[in-house]
């Protein structure tokens, strides 16, 4: 039988998948020699058993962590029930990958009347005693037994209206006892602690599968089978009285990345006092105030484990009458900024070497210096000031739950989460939000770590602000009062609250971010281009580090009014000599714009498809747009109605688009080599190098390609011997239809380059409609009938097998043909790495990805590298 709990001494590090981070860490510092309270594992793979088993304890399950039980005893001196020497376990989640405050944990456990009063004895600490009992009460109610914590908080704040009190620390011994009473007529919870234990194991695991959980691996893409290992360990007090305290700290500063020690310490409270925002906490300097000794134990051993770990550490601790423990340690969530910058500063201190700085920076992390900020020169009506929990500016309308976020973001409208504090339940508000504020909580309260993690602006511990969440209305000290729907902005590097929406600065760069970048450009195989149409976007592209232009759509060139006009005309033209007085006007206007690109993109390749969509979509369809259209091209609008009514198509995205326009109307692909040609021809009497590629959109067979390039051909070689200047130039084709990749080896011997279409490719492989995916694919999702959303992260079992198949067939049918992906997976990190391992030449992506692939490119050869 295979082994199912082990001993705080007998794990370490590197077995994070059997006993979660929380577990494998402990280990770790207690192999450190670290002052950590005792205590036992049970695995992940226990945690699978159980759920294999339709939630049933594997066979001696239980009797196998009392024997560890017993030697846990032994170590701390003490004895689980027994009255007179009363030992104490906090009961926790441990799972293989970081998921904060998503999974459930019990403290406190093991107490009950008889034990309360002799823990009270023991430590001649009454007040302590019955605080602690009470707090367990509430919170295995609330995990095991499923009562919702606010009854029991309810109860307390009657409690202390009625009796004049209006905080924790005025409550008494008997006072606690007072509402223990209470609670225990809400609760009826188990008096034997080893049942306590049990129920407490079992609703850990249970935990896993929470919504709260469940969305937080959704949004991370944490696997569900990994399961949750239980950390059962020996309790240690801060609660005890003011020479004791919890706190959290990390190694660097979490929000900047600054090489400081910060951290935040409560005296006189519980680890969740610090961790749920209940009490703004204060900075950890105050512990340096008070208990010297303490701080310096505590300076010491963060700068050990940083050291140990090779990154930024997040720790908990615990002081109880002086004395240090250390409850866990973890590499710390951090703003992009922060990543970016201790990734870089850790390179140069010499813990850790390029390959590992760029591993250690997320797609997540890189957005950071892609989205906008406050401008400081504009902050006007500051209504409040809380902590910067995690940067950026956000403007939104105000709402007070998780669910109205939702609902409200659901309509395509801008929302900020204000809460009194957040809890693991609202996960799903706060991930369509666009910030997060609450009155609560310190730079380390769960929704302070949460925003960063997701990248979502967030000021929190907002002291001046009074949130009244049934009421629906938030006031501050001033008198200035926020109703649900009021637009307010956060600025979250400073931690101020404005009303209106206030402008924001474009994101900016860093001397660190473009050091990472550069080791990026040094360590990847991938080429990175854009997509992109315009100057500016070609533009933006280059100036974050684009390599080219690898998806031109020439239809973006034809939107505005002037030439809309044009092109709908072209469409519904009765005669070739009418048509190509329309194509001749279109020609000049491609022409420029194309020009222009060859000029933002000198030196550099540009990928130009043919024209690609449904004629239809150029088309008016409401009756008063078809008769300004009539009016405008000089035709009846009855003939407009009937061209427009023979174009449309029960299923266009498999219909009249693509190389089939070329095929029926090859005047159009003639006027589009007339404008890509001429531009290159302009941009060379310019003085600059363009390398244009012309792209054949939705090709099946070869014969597309030989028909449809002999019109390029000609076309191409009609302008050059007319401009009496060479240019060189690529024929390819976008690889977007099933059949196609299929036959690749024959479409090989008649192109140059092939790039994937990934979302067209991905709409037929599936069947489904990219336009239509989203009233289906959440359920599908939620159903687990598929693991992501296809037309976010390539399937590469169907999608990606069909690629694969292309490039082996085609390359072994003609040397040298250049490969890449121009789809939407092409900014896509987990599409990318896929990428990179079937060979591609090159991905190009939306300007503002372009960093995060590069990122990506070499995090794909760092990795295969390693594999290797």
């Amino acid at each position: 039988m295979a082994k199912r709990v082990y001993l705080f001494s007998e794990g370490n590090r590197d077995e994070r998948e059997l006993l979660g981070g929380k577990g494998a860490n402990l280990c770790e510092m207690t192999a450190l020699g670290l002052p950590v309270p005792f205590g036992f594992i049970i695995t992940t793979d226990t945690c699978r058993e159980y759920f294999q088993a339709g939630n049933k304890f594997p066979g001696l399950l239980e009797q196998e962590y009392r024997v560890a039980l017993d030697l846990v005893e032994k170590k701390m001196g003490a004895r689980f029930g027994d009255p007179e020497n009363p030992l104490l376990f906090s009961v926790r989640s441990g799972a293989p990958v970081s998921m904060p405050g998503m999974m459930d944990t019990i403290l406190n456990l093991g107490l009950n009347d008889e034990i309360a009063a002799g823990l009270a004895q023991k430590t001649d600490n009454p007040r302590f005693a019955y605080d602690s009992y009470r707090r367990f009460i509430a919170m295995f109610a609330d995990v095991v037994l499923g009562i919702p914590g606010e009854k029991f908080e309810h109860e307390i704040e009657k409690y202390k209206a009625a009796h004049g009190k209006t905080l924790d620390v005025e409550m008494s011994a008997e006072d606690w006892q007072a509402i223990i009473e209470i609670y225990k007529t809400i609760a009826n919870f188990p008096e034997d602690p080893f049942v306590q234990l049990k129920m407490a194991v079992e609703a850990v695991f249970k935990s896993w599968h929470t919504p709260r959980a469940n969305i937080y691996r959704e949004m991370n893409n944490i696997p569900d089978s990994m399961g949750t290992a239980v950390c059962v360990q020996a309790m240690v007090f801060g609660n005890f009285g003011d020479d004791s305290g919890s706190g959290v700290a990390f190694t660097r500063n979490p929000s900047t990345g600054e090489h400081a020690f910060f951290g935040e310490f409560l005296f006189n409270a519980a680890g969740e006092d610090v961790v749920a925002g209940i009490r703004t906490p204060l900075p950890v300097a105050a512990l340096e105030e008070r208990q010297p000794e303490v701080y310096a134990e505590l300076y010491k051993t963060q700068a050990l484990l940083e050291k140990h770990y090779r990154d930024m550490q997040d720790l908990e601790f615990t002081v109880q009458e002086g004395r240090f423990y250390m409850l866990q340690t973890r590499s710390g969530k951090r703003t992009g900024r922060a990543a970016v910058k201790i990734a870089v500063d850790m390179v140069g201190e010499g813990l850790i070497n390029e390959r590992e700085a760029l591993m250690r920076v997320s797609p997540e992390h890189v957005e950071a210096f892609l989205h906008p900020t406050v401008d400081p020169e504009a902050k006007t009506d500051i209504i409040a000031t809380g902590l910067p929990a995690s940067p950026g500016g956000a403007t939104g309308e105000v709402v007070f739950s998780a669910d109205e976020a939702e609902q409200v973001a659901s309509t395509g409208r801008s929302v900020v989460l204000v809460r009194r504090e957040t809890t693991p339940e609202d996960i799903h508000g706060m991930k369509v939000a666009a910030g997060v504020l609450t009155e609560l909580g310190g730079m380390t309260s769960h929704a302070a770590v949460v925003a960063r993690g997701m990248g979502v602006c967030a000021i929190t511990g907002c002291g001046s602000l009074h949130v009244d969440t049934a009421a629906g209305v938030a006031s501050t000290h001033d008198g200035v009062t926020l109703k649900r729907g009021d637009v307010i902005t956060l600025d979250g590097t400073t931690g101020d609250v404005m009303l209106g929406d206030i402008p924001k600065i474009a994101a900016s760069s860093s001397d660190d971010f473009q050091t990472l970048l550069s080791w990026a450009d040094k360590h990847r195989k991938l080429k990175v281009r854009a997509n992109a149409e315009t100057p500016e976007d070609a533009a933006r592209a280059r100036e974050l580090g684009a390599e080219g232009i690898g998806l031109c759509r020439t239809e973006h060139m034809f939107f505005e009014a002037e030439r809309i006009e044009k092109i709908r005309g072209m469409i519904l033209s009765e005669s070739n000599e009418e048509r190509q007085q329309y194509l001749d006007q279109l020609l000049e206007f491609q022409r420029a714009d194309i020009l222009e690109l060859f000029k933002v993109m000198d030196g550099l390749p540009v990928t130009i498809r043919l024209l690609d969509p449904p004629l239809h979509e150029f088309l008016p369809h409401g009756e008063e747009d078809m008769q300004e259209l009539a009016k405008a091209i000089g035709k009846p609008v009855e003939t407009v109605r009937e061209i427009t009514e023979n174009l449309s198509e029960v299923n266009p995205m498999l219909g009249f688009r693509g190389c089939r326009l070329s095929i029926v109307h090859p005047e159009i692909t003639e006027m589009q080599v007339k404008a890509i040609m001429g531009a290159a021809v302009e941009a060379v009497k310019q003085g600059f190098k363009p390398k244009p590629e012309i792209m054949i959109p939705l090709v099946i067979n070869v014969r597309e390609i030989r028909m449809i390039t002999e019109i390029i051909d000609r076309g191409v070689q009609q302008v050059l011997r007319e401009a009496g200047v060479s240019v060189p130039y690529r024929v390819g084709t976008m690889m977007e239809t099933p059949r196609a990749t299929l036959g690749a080896d024959r479409l090989a011997k008649a192109v140059e380059f092939m790039s994937f279409g990934t979302n067209d490719l991905t709409q037929m492989t599936y069947g489904f409609s990219r336009d239509d995916a989203g009233k289906f694919i959440p359920s599908y999702l939620d159903k687990k009938l598929i693991d992501v959303d296809p037309f976010v992260s390539l399937d590469q079992r169907a999608v990606g097998r069909l690629m694969e198949i292309a490039v082996n067939e085609s390359r072994a049918a003609k040397k040298g043909i250049k490969y890449g992906i121009c789809g939407e997976h092409g900014g896509d990190p987990r599409s990318i790495r896929f990428c990179h391992k079937l060979g591609l030449d090159y991905v190009s992506c939306s300007p503002f990805r372009v960093p995060i692939a590069r990122i990506a490119a070499a995090q794909a050869h760092v990795e295969g590298s390693l594999d290797d």
